[in-house]
């Protein structure tokens, strides 16, 4: 059985975030707390939040146990971009992309 947790519009862009879901990848739910609990990356703080969700989401709402449990996916898509304009030399303005992220972790039950 395969649970998940999404964090949707996250303020953290995409491709910051797949670094770190690129290491724990396939890890127990245990290891990859840790990795994350002490990664410098400000995209670990959310995704161990996530992680945190799916395994709460696995244990009270399927019954599975938390020492089997490993993730089985993990990826993060591009949400909403926010649009600003920084002013510039005259009279001109400079675009500015806020880039924001849907982060998912599927965890499953080793056999």
């Amino acid at each position: 059985m395969e649970v998940k947790a999404v964090a949707k519009t996250v303020r953290v862009t995409s491709r910051k975030a797949r670094l770190v879901l690129d290491e724990i990848r396939g890890l127990d739910v245990d290891h990859a707390a840790a990795i994350l609990k002490y990664s410098p990356n400000n995209a670990s703080k959310i995704i161990e939040k996530v992680l945190k969700s799916a395994v709460a989401n696995a244990t009270n709402n399927h019954q599975l146990e938390e020492e089997k449990l490993f993730i089985s996916a993990c990826y993060a898509d591009e949400g909403m971009t926010m649009k600003r304009f920084r002013p510039r030399a005259k009279g001109n303005a400079a675009p500015i992309m806020k880039r924001t992220s849907h982060i998912t972790i599927v965890v499953s039950e080793r056999v």
